[in-house]
């Protein structure tokens, strides 16, 4: 398998170069990535659970689709093709941008910009990143991040966190 390539970044998120996902993770480097949060015509998100494989946060939920940015990757075209690779969502344009969060603890050091979309599916996941997904009442959300908060990747909570103060 080939090694992801992602671009390194700097404070004010301009490219300063490029490492392997292993080195930049390894080194907390700033690098990118996008959230999509899922919304049906009732009104539920769709989160994912990630794979048990996953090296960071196995088996917690996450935003409906999240993925790093890849090297020479803009933030739009990144959160197209994510959604297309982890749920089968064929995006014919880039979904609403809702809101940035910079480089932080709970991103593990990335630039994250957060998107949202409106479909009831069908959805087709990828099983080697994701082992399932359900609809959850905004309230079942903010219930289950007061009780167990443990079960969410912690960029989710504070995308989740963030969403709910716009």
């Amino acid at each position: 398998m080939v090694e992801e390539i992602f671009d390194i970044v700097d404070e004010s998120d301009s490219v300063v170069g490029s490492a392997s996902r292993r080195e930049v993770h390894r080194s907390g480097l700033l690098h990118r990535s996008t959230h999509l949060l899922v919304f049906d015509s009732r009104g539920r998100v769709l989160l994912q659970k990630r794979s048990s494989e996953k090296d960071t946060f196995p088996g917690r939920w996450d935003a409906s689709v999240s993925g790093h940015v890849d090297s020479g990757e803009e933030y739009d075209a990144c959160v197209v093709r994510e959604a297309f690779e982890e749920i089968g969502i064929d995006l014919q344009e880039v979904p609403e941008r809702v809101f940035k969060i910079d480089a932080c603890e709970e991103t593990a050091n990335e630039f994250t910009w957060v998107y949202r979309h409106c479909s009831d599916g069908p959805f087709v996941i990828s099983k080697e990143e994701i082992s399932e997904i359900r609809w959850f009442s905004g309230e079942s959300v903010d219930q289950m991040l007061l009780e167990e908060r443990d079960s969410f990747s912690p960029a989710f909570a504070l995308v989740w966190q963030r969403l709910n103060q716009s």
